[in-house]
């Protein structure tokens, strides 16, 4: 894996997406002292790395980023609340710190404009932190109207890293 610094019209593409995918997030997101892994065989970028840690990876099949934990809570704390959030009652928090699933009757709140397949931050509704980052199986209205089947499929727990 070739591993370097980013030009400035990758530093501007990759801000561009973060942009579109995370609604209009500022270019801090994505700093300039990040670094670019790419693939060996094709030279696209595959992951961001931001101080020696796995930040985000691209998805291949549609160039839309996929959240680690450290990008989770920078996402955190740039959005407004709740945009790209879901938070979970305060008792199943540990459960999903270690990499547990949401289900949706653990859901107490998430941002209603989530569509399945969006990457979301899954926040503790007590303490307000970070306590994972995953894959949204369901619209976010569904997973506070319902309370049946998967809400989120966790990726990466903050126990985990």
């Amino acid at each position: 894996m070739l591993v370097r610094s980013p030009t400035l019209s990758e530093l501007k593409e990759l801000r561009t997406i973060a942009k579109l995918q995370f609604r209009g997030i500022p270019d801090s997101f994505i700093p300039e002292n990040i670094r670019l892994v790419l693939s060996p065989s094709t030279h696209k970028i595959r992951y961001l790395i931001l101080d020696g840690k796995h930040y985000l990876s691209v998805r291949a099949s549609d160039y839309k980023f996929i959240l680690h934990i450290p990008a989770g809570l920078t996402l955190h704390k740039l959005l407004p609340q709740p945009f790209c959030r879901v938070y979970v009652n305060h008792k199943y928090a540990g459960f999903i710190a270690d990499g547990g699933n949401v289900f949706t009757k653990h859901v107490v709140w998430a941002d209603p404009d989530i569509r399945p397949g969006d990457e979301v931050v899954v926040v503790d509704y007590e303490t307000g932190e970070v306590i994972g980052v995953g894959k949204a199986s369901k619209p976010g209205w569904e997973m506070i109207y319902y309370g049946w089947g998967e809400g989120v499929r966790i990726r990466e727990g903050i126990n985990e890293v």
